[in-house]
């Protein structure tokens, strides 16, 4: 009997020498994670150089959403930098079906525009229109189009804007599994109608499994129907799990915008579990929770108002018959210690690194 005891003694003990040391390394990589992207981001890694602005130019935007924050704010610095740089700008708002993105795609080339913006829906969902354009040789750049960065020549995108959307939700990822001390129950939100939805959801599933923690389901409900769906299916998944929810993960703010009342109804405060981290973009929404400690802990905020000037320039770069600019923008990862820099008190992640007067000295302006 002592002989099996001190056994299962020895077991035990060489188990935790095993387990010790690489949960410690889990621990401390995941921290270090989000403190990098915690910091500010106050220089300028971006072009230097690139062509003088061409003049003259109409481009609209073919926007998916217009009530999804990300998009919006990209759609204003669109048209912000389009006026710096001496362009006139049409936003067209495909409010969030695939039918009115077909309505807008055919509409933005009636106006026969120089170039041609999409604003946050996959390139390949359009392919028709997109091989009319190209045919019609309007330039196309995008913003969220595609899982990746830079040059879709598929569907005959010059250059798709985004952050490293891995790294995205890596980061969102690792702060849930550092804020619930190695131990995160998920839930994870996602739309399957964007390829870089489901792709950001995979990378954060896997990232919570490899580190240890439980994802708890894996949620695919469509982000145009947030409004309706989300405060029964938050109630339900309250009722079915309990405590053992300790992080909702989502690929974008707009699941949480419609949360906090049944959170509240459930008698959870405001800054108690589960709490909200998403994956992108950093609304205006959520810089305002984060701030007042409602209901969302975290947004890993995209630079919204730096991607519509990138936008523009990358239009610019078409334009003039030369390469995307290989330009990748910075992510941040938004909570209430540091929601006060880099933009935040207007709500927004806007990076205090001078890139607006970067792209005007580029352009000639």
């Amino acid at each position: 009997m002592k002989r099996r005891h001190f056994l299962n003694t020895t077991v035990a003990v060489v188990t935790l020498m095993i387990a010790g040391p690489a949960f410690a390394d889990a621990m401390a990589d995941a921290k270090a994670v989000v403190e990098k992207y915690a910091t500010k981001v106050d220089k300028w890694d971006g072009p230097t150089t690139g062509p003088k602005a061409a003049e003259t130019k109409k481009i609209v935007v073919v926007a998916a959403d217009m009530k999804n924050g990300g998009i919006l704010g990209v759609a204003n610095a669109v048209q912000e930098a389009a006026a710096a740089i001496g362009w006139t700008v049409t936003v067209l708002d495909s409010a969030g079906s695939i039918e009115g993105r077909t309505a807008a795609f055919s509409q933005a080339l009636t106006l026969k525009p120089d170039g041609i913006i999409i604003a946050g829906f996959d390139a390949v969902e359009q392919k028709p229109s997109m091989e009319q354009a190209k045919k019609d040789n309007i330039p196309m750049v995008s913003w969220h189009a595609a899982p990746a960065v830079g040059p879709v020549p598929d569907v005959g995108v010059f250059a798709n804007v985004t952050t490293d959307a891995m790294e995205v939700s890596k980061s969102a990822a690792d702060y849930a599994y550092v804020d619930a001390g190695g131990k995160p129950g998920v839930i994870i939100f996602t739309d399957s109608t964007y390829s870089i939805a489901i792709a950001k959801a995979d990378r954060m599933k896997e990232e919570i499994e490899k580190l240890g923690g439980t994802v708890l389901e894996y949620v695919d409900t469509p982000i145009a129907e947030t409004s309706q769906r989300m405060p029964q299916l938050t109630t339900t998944l309250l009722q079915k799990y309990g405590q053992k929810w300790t992080h909702s993960l989502a690929i974008n703010d707009i699941y949480f915008d419609f949360m906090g009342p049944s959170l509240s109804a459930a008698g959870i405060a405001g800054d108690g579990a589960p709490k909200s981290v998403a994956a992108g973009d950093g609304s205006e929404g959520a810089y305002q929770r984060i701030r007042a400690k409602q209901y969302q802990a975290v947004t890993v905020a995209e630079p919204l108002s730096l991607q519509g000037w990138q936008l523009v320039d990358e239009l610019n770069r078409a334009f003039a018959g030369e390469k995307w600019s290989g330009y990748v923008s910075p992510l941040h990862v938004v909570t209430a210690s540091n929601v006060e820099f880099d933009g935040g008190p207007k709500n927004t992640f806007d990076p205090d690194n001078g890139y607006r007067d970067a792209y005007k000295k580029i352009w000639g302006k």
